[in-house]
C-alpha cells in the first residue's frame, strides 16, 4: 500500500502500521507504531498538511513526535474539541483552570437555556457517550446551566477516553514557541508550542486550541469601553452577570435597590428574578439602565419568537416595565460611580444619578489575548476575532442566525497550528452560538488530522432568529421578522439559543 493509499495528510505511525489496522490514524495503528519506535503522527512520505496560508501544520519535525494537541478550557466547546480529536486518534491534553469541567457554566447554573437539549449536544461527544451507555436527555427539554453541566458535560469529561487527558487547576498563563519569541521566523512552523501554567510547569504541544472563553473578562460599566470614573473604587457594590437572585445570593438583594446595567439576555434574566423577589421581600426596588433609546431590542420577538421560552422572557420583561415594577432609564451611559459611606452607591451618566445598594453589570464580555502575546495573531482591530472571520460575524451586519458557515480557514492565524474556537473566537461580536463552536471544533480537528476535505466541508443550519447585533431595532422590525435579542459574546448557546455569558458579552445563556 502506498502512502497515498493510506490517506492524505499525517498518518499516526508508519504506513505499514496504518495498513495493518486498516485505517489512517487509527489508535491501534498508533500504538503499534509507537511500540516499534516509529515517529508517531509524522507525515506519510510526500504528504503534508497545510492551513489556508500554506503553513505546514502536520507536525512532521522530530521534535513534535508524540506531542499532544493542547486544548485550553474544559467547557462545552473545549470538550467537543477533545471528543473530535479522540475520534480521529490524535493525542490531546485539556487544561482547565477550574476544579472541574464547565466551571463557567456552573456559575450560572440556575439559568435555563432557551434551546432544548437537541441543540446543546455536540455530535462527536454524543457518539462517545452513547458507546459508554449514556442516556441522552429528552431532546425537547430545556436544560438549566446546572443540568447542562451535570447531565452532559460531566459525563463527557469522565469518559475513559477523555478523563485521563484532562487536568484541572491548570491555569494557562502563556502560549509561545519553544525557544522562539514573536520576532523569530526561522524554523517557526516546525517548532513545538510551549504552554506555561501558573505553577511554572511548561507543556509542549504540536498545536493549541484555545477554548477558554471570555467569562473571566467582563466588560466595564463605563460607556466608553474604559472604566467609569470611580468604578474600581466602588467594586464592592458591583455584581457580575447572572447572580442567583432568588437562591444563593438572595440576601444581597432582598429589601434593597438594585441597578441593572445592560440590554442582553443576562440582564433580562436578572431583572425578572429581581421583580419576583420584589413581590416576596418588601423594600426591594429595581432600576434598569440601557444605552439605547428604545428597549425593543431587549424585548425581542415575544409571541412571534421561534423559541417560546425566549419570547416569553421579553414579554414578561416588557410587562414589568409597563407596570412600573421595573424602572427603565433610557439613553443612560455610565460615566461615574461613587461609593457612599451609608452602604449605597451613586451611578451617574453626567445628567442623571441613581442611588442604589447593588449594581449588576450585565454589559457583556471581551476576549483576553494576553496569554498569546508572543504568538503571531492576525486580529481584527474592531472585534478582536481573526481578520478573516470578522466580516462574517460583524454585529452591524449579522444576527446569530445569519452568520455564514465557517471553519479552520477563517480561524487560522499567521501562527500555524494555533486556533481560538468557541466564544473567544468571536471577540466582542454577540453573534456566537454554541452550535457554531461545535462546528469550529470539528473543522479544526479534521484539519489537524490532515483531512482537509472534511475540515472545509462546514455545515451550519442556523435559523434567522435573534437580534444579537449592534444595530438599533424597532418594534416594527421585531413584529415583521419575529426576532429576539442576543448577547455579546455568547456563553453557551445553541442553534436557537442566544446566550452570552461565559464568554463574551452582553447577556447570558438562556
Amino acid at each position: 500500500m502506498s502512502d497515498e493509499t493510506v490517506g492524505a495528510g499525517p498518518c499516526c505511525g508508519t504506513t505499514e502500521a496504518a495498513q495493518a489496522a486498516g485505517a489512517c490514524c487509527d489508535p491501534a495503528a498508533k500504538d503499534e507504531a509507537l511500540a516499534a519506535g516509529a515517529n508517531c503522527c509524522g507525515e506519510a512520505a510526500g504528504q503534508g498538511s497545510h492551513d489556508a496560508a500554506g503553513h505546514d501544520v502536520s507536525g512532521s519535525s522530530d521534535e513534535w513526535a508524540g506531542l499532544p494537541v493542547v486544548i485550553v478550557g474544559a467547557g462545552p466547546v473545549g470538550l467537543a474539541a477533545a471528543a473530535e480529536l479522540r475520534e480521529r486518534g490524535l493525542a490531546f491534553e485539556v487544561l482547565e483552570a477550574g476544579d472541574g469541567p464547565a466551571a463557567a457554566v456552573r456559575s450560572w447554573g440556575h439559568v435555563r437555556l432557551f434551546s432544548p437539549w437537541r441543540y446543546d449536544i455536540d455530535t462527536a461527544a454524543a457518539r462517545l457517550l452513547a458507546e459508554a451507555g449514556w442516556v441522552r436527555p429528552a431532546d425537547d427539554r430545556l436544560p438549566t446551566g446546572a443540568e447542562l453541566a451535570a447531565d452532559y458535560l460531566q459525563p463527557l469529561a469522565d469518559l475513559p477516553a477523555i478523563k485521563p487527558h484532562v487536568r484541572y487547576g491548570a491555569r494557562v498563563v502563556a502560549i509561545t514557541r519553544l525557544g522562539l519569541d514573536r520576532v523569530r521566523t526561522a524554523g517557526r512552523a516546525t517548532t513545538p508550542f510551549l504552554v506555561r501554567l501558573a505553577g511554572g510547569e511548561d507543556i509542549l504541544a504540536r498545536a493549541v486550541i484555545d477554548a477558554s472563553g471570555t467569562w473571566g473578562t467582563p466588560n466595564v460599566l463605563g460607556a466608553s469601553g474604559i472604566p467609569a470614573h470611580g468604578e474600581a473604587e466602588a467594586a464592592a457594590f458591583r455584581e457580575s452577570a447572572l447572580p442567583d437572585v432568588l437562591g444563593r445570593d438572595r440576601d444581597r438583594f432582598a429589601g434593597r435597590h438594585t441597578l441593572v446595567v445592560g440590554a442582553g439576555h443576562s440582564a433580562a434574566n436578572t431583572l425578572l428574578a429581581l421583580a419576583e423577589l420584589a413581590e416576596q421581600a418588601p423594600g426591594t426596588a429595581v432600576t434598569w439602565a440601557i444605552r439605547a433609546a428604545d428597549p425593543a431590542r431587549s424585548y425581542g420577538g415575544q409571541t412571534a419568537d421561534a423559541l417560546p421560552a425566549r419570547g416569553a422572557l421579553g414579554s414578561r420583561l416588557r410587562e414589568h416595565v409597563e407596570s412600573g415594577a421595573i424602572t427603565l432609564l433610557r439613553d443612560f451611559r455610565v460615566q461615574r460611580v461613587t461609593a457612599g459611606t451609608d452602604g449605597t452607591v451613586e451611578v451617574s451618566d453626567g445628567t442623571r444619578t441613581v442611588t442604589a445598594h447593588r449594581i449588576v453589570s450585565a454589559t457583556g464580555f471581551r476576549p483576553d489575548h494576553t496569554i498569546t502575546s508572543e504568538l503571531r495573531l492576525d486580529l481584527d482591530p474592531v472585534l478582536g476575532s481573526t481578520r478573516a472571520l470578522a466580516p462574517l460575524i460583524d454585529p452591524n451586519e449579522h444576527s446569530c442566525g445569519t452568520v455564514p458557515p465557517h471553519g479552520v480557514d477563517e480561524l487560522s492565524h499567521p501562527e500555524p497550528g494555533f486556533y481560538a474556537i468557541g466564544v473567544k473566537s468571536y471577540g466582542r461580536a454577540p453573534t456566537f452560538l454554541l452550535a457554531t463552536g461545535y462546528e469550529q471544533a470539528r473543522s479544526v480537528a479534521a484539519a489537524l488530522a490532515g483531512d482537509w476535505a472534511a475540515a472545509r466541508d462546514v455545515q451550519l443550519d442556523l435559523p434567522e432568529t435573534g437580534v444579537c447585533n449592534s444595530n438599533p431595532v424597532t418594534g416594527a422590525d421585531i413584529a415583521g421578522r419575529g426576532l429576539a435579542t442576543g448577547v455579546a459574546g455568547g456563553l453557551v448557546s445553541a442553534p436557537l439559543t442566544l446566550v452570552s455569558a461565559s464568554a463574551g458579552g452582553g447577556g447570558c445563556c438562556s
